[in-house]
């Protein structure tokens, strides 16, 4: 690799002097998005979108934190680098680098598939192109969005006539907001929502994205549930907060949701396929649409679409990060 090289701390731009997500304390850190697998507590600086720095600054407190828009160049050292629409969450970025005539692109986690509470990606021409490659194997493809949250409100009301709250597992950051705004496009019955969801909503208030009769369960409450659907971070079951909820339905809204034994081994008796990720199809799509010269892929199924790519004549390349694990999804 040339403009950006694997080093022990991340993803380093010799030429720019700066990381990309690091892992370990540097100088200067771009951060594509703010799950916590990407942007890492205790660098000297942060780069990042506008859109994030509400969330970056929830976890990062008092933390330095350099902020520009969308497709808004700015040089460093002898680099041009802008922060581009990734599509993954709110203020998810990928990172475009220009040194003279060479383009690379680094696009974090990324997803082409709708959500109402983020830009959708932007796909940039490029000679090098390094993608997530979190579910990149055929038997990934998702449904689509809309689809599934009508199967998530018909699972609401079904327990609700037959007496049961609807406890619904997402992650904090991301899913749980774009299950909200999907939900409101088809009700407007009351969410109920886990303090820690709540908390991130209201980063999202900040950019100007709210939602009418969303509220927090409370902490301590004596408060009985009826018929309720209740957003809440996989973390919450078994706890105390969670055992006040019955009696109740429980499912899980993710990607990997898509194999049944997924949901079988992980106890949840109902899951719904809605990911924050590019499926197998995207992946190929968007690797053909930059237009690039050579791709590089990590955190996820390297293996399998670098060999599929190369038998199509396309030079394909694993690039193996420290957070290959089964993130946010």
């Amino acid at each position: 690799m040339e403009l950006l090289q694997l080093t022990n701390k991340g993803l380093y731009c010799a030429l720019g002097d700066f990381y990309i997500d690091p892992w370990e304390k540097v100088e200067t850190a771009l951060i594509t998005h703010a799950h916590g697998d990407h942007a890492h507590w205790g660098m000297d600086r942060y780069i990042a979108v506008s859109k994030s720095e509400h969330i970056l600054r929830k976890r990062m407190g008092e933390a330095l934190i350099e902020t520009h828009h969308y497709g808004e160049s700015f040089r460093l050292g002898k680099v041009d680098v802008s922060l581009h629409p990734a599509g993954h969450i709110l203020g998810s970025s990928q990172v475009r680098i220009q040194y003279k005539d060479e383009v690379w692109v680094f696009t974090g986690d990324f997803k082409r598939d709708y959500d109402p509470t983020c830009e959708p990606f932007e796909v940039l021409p490029c000679d090098v192109f390094i993608s997530e490659a979190t579910f990149a194997l055929p038997v990934y493809r998702w449904p689509d969005f809309q689809h599934e949250m009508q199967e998530i409100l018909a699972w609401w009301m079904k327990n609700r006539e037959e007496g049961f709250n609807s406890v619904l597992c997402c992650y904090a950051l991301g899913k749980a907001q774009r299950i909200i705004a999907g939900l409101r496009e088809l009700t407007d019955e009351t969410i109920w929502v886990h303090g820690t969801v709540d908390e991130l909503n209201h980063c999202y208030e900040k950019t100007g994205l709210r939602w009418a009769n969303v509220k927090k369960v409370p902490l301590e409450s004596k408060e009985r549930f009826e018929g309720a659907m209740i957003l809440c971070p996989p973390s919450a079951l078994g706890s105390g907060w969670h055992k006040r909820l019955s009696p109740k339905k429980v499912a899980f809204a993710s990607g990997w949701m898509r194999l049944r034994g997924n949901r079988r081994r992980k106890g949840y008796e109902r899951g719904f396929v809605i990911s924050d990720h590019a499926d197998w199809p995207s992946l190929l799509r968007t690797v053909k649409e930059t237009g690039c010269k050579k791709v590089y892929f990590t955190h996820g199924n390297t293996d399998a679409i670098v060999r599929f790519l190369k038998d199509e004549g396309i030079d394909a390349y694993d690039l193996k990060m420290p957070y290959d694990t089964e993130g946010e999804s």
